[in-house]
C-alpha cells in the first residue's frame, strides 16, 4: 500500500513500523509572525495492537494538560488521538526532544501523586463522570517504566 502523501502528518507515518511507547517530533510551524510551535506525538500504545480505555485517556488528559503548566510556560495543549493510544503535545518553541522528555517524565510523576483528577465534574468538563484517576495512573506508570525506549520511535 502505498497512498498519495495526505496533508496531516500522522497520515503519512506508517503505524506498522513504529514501536510504542515513544515520544517524536511530528510536526513543526513558522506561524505568521514568526514564532514556532511544536507538535510531538506521544504514544502510549501500539498502534492497532492496543489502546487506552476511554476513562483512562480523558483522566490523563487533565491530569497532564493541568500538571504540565507547572512545569513549562511553553506547553499550548495536549490533546488525545482519536485512535485512544496516545496524545499530541503541543508546545511553543523549536524541537527539543530532551526538554520534553523531561517534562513528560516529570508530569507523569506528578500523576501518580495525585488524589483525584482535575476538573472531573459536570461543571468543568462536558463529560464529568468519565473519570477514573486509577486507570490514568496505570497508564501513567506503565508509560513511565519504559523511559528508557521513548526517544526511540521504530523497532
Amino acid at each position: 500500500m502505498n497512498p498519495a502523501r495526505m496533508n496531516v502528518e500522522s497520515f503519512n507515518l506508517d503505524h506498522r513500523t513504529v514501536a510504542a511507547p515513544y515520544v517524536r517530533v511530528a510536526d513543526r510551524k513558522v506561524l505568521p509572525l514568526g514564532d514556532v510551535i511544536t507538535k510531538y506525538d506521544v504514544r502510549f500504545t501500539q498502534p492497532n495492537v492496543a489502546h487506552l480505555g476511554m476513562k483512562a485517556i480523558h483522566s490523563l488528559e487533565h491530569l497532564f494538560a493541568e500538571s504540565s503548566r507547572n512545569h513549562s510556560q511553553a506547553v499550548i495543549d495536549f490533546s488525545p488521538m482519536g485512535c485512544q493510544t496516545g496524545y499530541y503535545l503541543i508546545l511553543a518553541g523549536e524541537p527539543d526532544i530532551a526538554g520534553v522528555v523531561d517534562l513528560i517524565e516529570a508530569t507523569l510523576s506528578d500523576v501518580l501523586k495525585a488524589t483525584e483528577v482535575p476538573a472531573a465534574n459536570e461543571v468543568q468538563c462536558g463529560w464529568g463522570e468519565n473519570h477514573s484517576l486509577d486507570a490514568a495512573q496505570d497508564a501513567a506508570r506503565a508509560f513511565l517504566a519504559q523511559r528508557a525506549v521513548w526517544e526511540q520511535v521504530s523497532a
